[in-house]
């Protein structure tokens, strides 16, 4: 949950959150900063307006470095990534599927931001699937299959993502489809340029 909150009625518009909230680390856990955050939830269906200002502690340069190792160990692959059930029934990562993963965390924060309401929100629970496709321009790209957990309804929803991803370059691309909305992808890219490894998450809370 956020730090702290305030609510705000907004007539014929919906209702409007003021956060304050810190960020982790998805793989140390270590405290990756502070945010403030606006969050208006449409009375239509539709995702929430988010403004967000954060201030991070991690060097931004030490940030770009480790996207950039995590860029090169799956572009220098000499066959495609393909992987299953990531984590296991376990909860164990193969090593050599963590870049995997945490461009699967990344990518399916969109999917979360762009499906989450005033009352429903959303955690990723698996990979069922992914497999990279080898380009000939400089992009990564793979197609996944995550396992949402809906909150508070405790349902598993299913959907398929494709994402494309140049650190530094180009903002994270999403295109996406659920298994309870019409076989169309949705675009869940980013306005700002995208990090994988620098992926950060609110401590306690999903969008």
């Amino acid at each position: 949950m956020a730090e702290s909150s305030l609510f705000q009625s907004i007539p014929d518009s919906g209702h409007k959150y003021y956060l304050q909230f810190t960020t982790e680390d998805y793989r140390s856990r270590e405290n990756a900063g502070s945010c403030l955050a606006t969050v208006l939830y449409p009375k239509k269906s539709s995702p929430p307006v988010v403004n967000i200002k954060c201030t991070h502690t991690k060097d931004q340069k030490k940030i770009q470095e480790e996207d950039n190792r995590l860029y090169q160990k799956i572009r220098h692959q000499t066959k495609p990534i393909t992987g299953n059930n990531i984590p296991d029934s376990y909860g164990n990562i193969e090593p050599a599927l963590e870049p995997v993963w945490a461009l699967a965390v990344a990518g399916s924060s969109y999917i979360m931001w762009g499906k989450s309401t005033e009352n429903v929100g959303y955690s990723m629970a698996q990979v069922k699937s992914a497999r990279q496709w080898i380009r000939r321009d400089d992009f990564i790209e793979f197609d996944y299959t995550v396992l949402l957990h809906e909150i508070p309804t405790q349902e598993i929803i299913s959907c398929h993502m494709r994402l494309t991803w140049l650190p530094g370059h180009h903002s994270l691309k999403v295109k996406y489809f659920c298994a309870s909305e019409n076989d169309a992808f949705e675009d869940g890219s980013g306005t700002e340029s995208g990090s994988a490894a620098g992926t950060s998450h609110e401590r306690g809370a999903n969008f």
